[in-house]
């Protein structure tokens, strides 16, 4: 994760901020050598240096250190952007000046510790600090609603204009939407799955699929599902098979906006037309990228899957409309696009 990271094209090739380490290596010993044993001034410096300045700084990829308390083992998290994330979101459950290393459960801890990283982010303000958009909530509609709010843009779309948003990799946030966390169910559980050593009982480390092998799948799934292990695999193929048709539809809907407003450009269309179809590019855009990169191919979350794959088709087919002067009056809008400030 370490090397791959210092050799990606995305960071030879663009300059990036520090923050980027935050997922990619073992960060109490960055922070720790920044701040001069102080974490907290250790990160904010890591989070705004140069990305090849800061990674030399790094010698290990996430490690033991970054998950366990060192003394006692017990789960702990390390990554500030966490800590007040999940503070931010537990405030709107009406939990106040929530501390996830001292009031969450250890069943809670076998998420939040892989949700330090697998979650949607950005890098705020010219300090470049690394924030998750958690204010309003956990879902995608937060999350747009957040950055809509805040005026944020990660680029202008070359063909269209359109101000829009790039989504990385919302795990965490897509299976909190799902039924296995509202069953309790954590990350763990399913990719961290416990097995026998001799007369111990571990969590197996070797972080993967639980449909890796019958072995992963008799650890993980079977301990809930009375079933088979082809059963189990024919369950998640069948949820894997519905997302990516309904995937194919939304990408060519949202492919024929992003064509139509192009042409609209060039060819008389009123600029308040446009304007109101590269809001619906900027949602349609979001919320394409949001599924597609979150990793799970549908089965963290399939129905809220599914329901933001209609959003995204519903998205385009307003935006053509809206670039004819048609807009129905019973779908909720989205909102214009931000100021051009923040991109």
């Amino acid at each position: 994760m370490l090397i791959d990271q210092r050799y990606t094209r995305r960071t030879l090739e663009r300059p990036q901020p520090g923050a980027c380490l935050n997922c990619h290596a073992s960060l109490p010993e960055i922070t720790t050598k920044l701040g001069n044993g102080d974490q907290a001034a250790g990160w904010a410096a890591m989070n705004k240096m140069p990305f090849k300045e800061a990674t030399t700084l790094a010698t290990h990829p996430v490690g033991c250190i970054d998950c366990h308390d060192p003394k006692s083992m017990a789960l702990r998290v390390t990554r500030p952007a966490f800590i007040a994330g999940i503070a931010e979101y537990k405030a709107t459950q009406g939990i106040k000046n929530y501390d996830v290393n001292k009031q969450a459960t250890v069943q809670e801890m076998r998420s939040f510790v892989c949700a330090q990283c697998h979650v949607e982010y950005y890098f705020k303000g010219q300090e470049k600090t690394l924030t998750f958009p958690w204010e309003k909530g956990l879902t995608v509609d937060d999350a747009l609603a957040y950055y809509d709010k805040v005026g944020w843009t990660d680029f202008t779309h070359k063909l269209t204009g359109a101000r829009v948003i790039k989504a990385q990799h919302p795990d965490f946030e897509t299976y909190s939407q799902g039924v296995h966390a509202k069953a309790g169910v954590t990350c763990a559980d399913c990719h961290m799955s416990y097995k026998r050593e001799g007369a111990m009982k571990i969590t197996d480390h070797q972080v993967r699929s639980p449909m890796t092998s019958d072995v992963t799948i008799n650890q993980s799934c079977l301990t809930c599902h009375h079933t088979t292990e082809a059963d189990m695999r024919e369950r998640v193929t069948t949820i894997h098979d519905r997302y990516e048709h309904a995937k194919n539809v939304s990408f060519d809907a949202l492919t024929a906006l992003i064509t139509d407003i192009q042409k609209a450009t060039t060819s008389g269309t009123p600029a308040d037309r446009i304007a109101k179809a590269q809001a619906y590019q900027r949602k349609g855009q979001f919320f394409m990228d949001y599924v597609v990169s979150e990793n799970s191919r549908g089965f963290h979350a399939p129905q809220y899957t599914l329901r933001v794959l209609n959003d995204v088709t519903d998205a385009s087919r307003l935006g053509q409309l809206a670039l004819l002067g048609i807009e129905p009056t019973t779908t909720t809008k989205p909102a214009l696009q931000p100021p051009a400030t923040t991109s």
